[in-house]
């Protein structure tokens, strides 16, 4: 039926374009949106941009979800081999470059595509001049959560207010309007100070929001309530800016894990474990951690007493030319403390890399989730219904941090991440899994996540707010 009236209206001939920027992360979510309009007879394309550094083989995994996704198609633009040099600590610098040296190439291929609308993420903001050149409806995809799009739109009037950068403000709070203050050393991290390009990045993305048809954002109304209705009212553009219509359409998550090296012996592990019992420590797809940091986990898992699943990456490399790419494989033996493998063999099990997160989060035996607080991680976790520990490590994730334990109430977090030294202590680590598995506090944790399920789920059924909101602006591309 869906179809058939994709067909009347002439959207069945003209594709919707996704463009996520670089990354898996933004790469999952966007794919899932795909999957999601291509169930509701649209034909998806998605556009790949290769970045010139590595951020791991992506062709194997888009290669299965074409073949379990017909309506979806991907289009590669050509891969950039080099970039311009960038005065950059931060690799969200070098993803906006990429983008806009990859203009040209997706101005020509859209011009060929013709398609109804443009979806695109915050990271290929300037696509927009594209899509704008080629009048074609331009929406942005909100891979993170309301309260982050609340600060965002608001960065432009924070930056018109004080010629201060975040990190020199030290502890003082930073107000937006509709969600919680918070310290300025809990600004997201590339805008941090004002004289990286990274933050002249974000701050044109931010009033481009302000240029598009609408903003969908992953998150669903009732998980940050106070945040949607607050954007959703103009209170956090800029004056003098239009504040776009906000679609909450999440939470979209990985609809099915690909199981990889070791996902099945993580899963049979867990099937041996009791119910609730199994804390999982996973930092997502770039989060690592130094020798010393590592040691510090193994040794509070250890004193902890509680069943663990940990994933050990690498630590971060010494050479500049370096940091941004893909880690290679860790060498346990040597990260870890002396015999602490043989000594938690009973009750842990320790995982080299990755493990499939969502199928993990989803399994009976997993009581906790200590976590970098980035928002697929979150959701998941919410879609599980399990509690977490918030170790946030890059990105907006110490905003989410924030949010999660002063709004929204579903985490606890660890102390000593944002210390001079930046190291969680053995001790720390202990105490916040204890706490978490085994106090009345926790226990209230766990019931205010389950709730939270439970108001997701009522989201994404039929009829529910998330899809009921979907469901409305499909109709209206229907009708361009």
């Amino acid at each position: 039926m869906e179809a058939a009236a994709a067909a009347e209206t002439g959207l069945a001939q003209k594709p919707v374009v996704l463009y996520p920027s670089p990354g898996m992360g933004h790469l999952v979510s966007m794919i899932e949106l795909g999957k999601i309009l291509g169930a509701r007879g649209l034909s998806v394309i998605i556009v790949v941009v290769e970045p010139p550094f590595n951020t791991g083989a992506t062709a194997p995994f888009l290669a299965g979800v074409s073949a379990a996704n017909p309506s979806i198609s991907f289009h590669r633009l050509p891969k950039v081999e080099r970039l311009p040099p960038v005065k950059t600590k931060h690799q969200e610098a070098l993803t906006f470059e990429v983008t806009r040296v990859s203009n040209p190439h997706l101005r020509e291929f859209l011009a060929a595509a013709s398609p109804a609308v443009l979806v695109v993420d915050f990271f290929c903001s300037i696509a927009l001049d594209v899509a704008e050149e080629l009048r074609v409806p331009a929406y942005f995809f909100f891979t993170s959560g309301a309260e982050v799009l609340a600060f965002f739109l608001h960065l432009p009037a924070i930056h018109e207010r004080t010629a201060a950068s975040f990190q020199d403000m030290g502890k003082e709070l930073v107000h937006v309007p509709g969600i919680p203050s918070f310290p300025a050393t809990h600004s997201i991290l590339p805008t941090m100070e004002r004289d990286d390009v990274a933050y002249d990045g974000f701050l044109k993305g931010c009033t481009d929001l302000c240029r598009s048809q609408g903003i969908m954002v992953n998150t669903f109304r009732s998980l940050e309530q106070r945040a949607v209705e607050t954007v959703a009212a103009g209170h956090c553009t800029p004056p003098g800016l239009p504040t776009p219509p906000i679609y909450c359409i999440g939470p979209l998550i990985k609809s099915e894990e690909v199981l990889g090296k070791g996902g099945e012996e993580c899963l049979a592990w867990l099937d041996a474990q009791p119910r609730a019992s199994v804390v999982f420590l996973c930092f997502g797809s770039i989060g690592r951690f130094s020798v010393e940091q590592i040691r510090e986990v193994a040794a509070g898992l250890e004193a902890s007493g509680q069943r663990f699943l940990w994933v050990v990456r690498a630590p971060p490399s010494d050479d500049p030319a370096k940091k941004f790419e893909r880690p290679p494989e860790p060498d346990l033996d040597a990260l870890l403390p002396e015999g602490f493998l043989a000594r938690t063999k009973d009750r842990g099990l320790v995982v080299r890399s990755w493990a499939p997160q969502r199928d993990v989060l989803a399994h009976a035996s997993v009581g906790g989730f200590v976590t970098h607080c980035g928002w697929n991680s979150v959701l998941e976790a919410v879609m599980a219904g399990v509690p977490m520990v918030a170790w946030p490590l890059y990105a907006e994730q110490r905003l989410n941090r924030v949010f999660l334990e002063k709004e929204m109430q579903l985490a606890v977090a660890v102390e000593g991440y944002d210390s001079d030294e930046g190291l969680v202590a053995a001790e720390e680590v202990a105490a916040k899994v204890r706490w978490l598995m085994e106090s009345d506090g926790g226990r209230m944790l766990r019931k205010r996540t389950l709730a939270a399920m439970r108001q997701a789920k009522d989201a994404l059924r039929e009829g529910g707010e998330s899809e009921a909101t979907l469901t409305g602006l499909v109709d209206e591309w229907k009708r361009i």
